[in-house]
């Protein structure tokens, strides 16, 4: 049976209001994010998920305890990290978000590639299809993984993905929606 998820991005963190990708790197969570967090809550309140998954780094985990904490046991996953930057790993964001379109194939110096964060996500979608067949599923993560799931479950091509990335149009949602068959 299909496997429902519904992706949502953790909230503002202290390095996003700095203008800094942080990648690997551990960033808190401002206050704006705490609040974007514990407003999801509520947004979401009338969906049900047989079990909540998070990125390992303390900005997911943290936004993920902030809006499912009183619903579900948090599970950190550490495949469903950012892509590791490398020598850009808390580097400003003027400087890593250009390079990331050019990151496909091609690793962040001492980091990995798109394509890396892909073979992460597929893996990530191998396990959940092994045990959690046909349940609703909820993950809090980062933008690479998101656009991985775009390529892996959607057929949009990494270019495609970057393109019509949400936080290029300014269309955030309160989670977006993938089936894994």
């Amino acid at each position: 049976m299909p496997i429902s998820i519904t992706y949502f991005v953790h909230g503002t963190t202290t390095d996003n209001e700095k203008g800094v990708s942080s990648g690997w790197a551990e960033s808190e969570l401002s206050e704006m994010g705490r609040t974007q967090s514990e407003m999801l809550k509520y947004e979401v309140s009338a969906k049900k998920f047989d079990a909540v998954f998070s990125s390992d780094l303390k900005r997911a985990v943290d936004a993920a305890k902030l809006t499912f904490g009183d619903q579900a046991q948090i599970l950190p996953d550490k495949r469903l990290r950012e892509c590791n930057y490398g020598k850009f790993n808390a580097q400003l964001s003027s400087i890593v978000e250009p390079m990331q379109e050019k990151c496909i194939t091609e690793p962040f110096p001492e980091g990995e590639s798109y394509e890396d964060v892909k073979k992460r996500i597929a893996d990530f979608l191998e396990f959940l299809k092994k045990n959690y067949d046909g349940k609703k599923i909820a993950i809090v993560a980062h933008k690479a993984p998101q656009l991985a799931l775009d390529v892996l479950l959607k057929n949009k091509t990494w270019e495609q993905a970057f393109a019509e990335d949400w936080r290029k149009t300014k269309a955030w949602k309160p989670g977006w929606e993938y089936q894994l068959p």
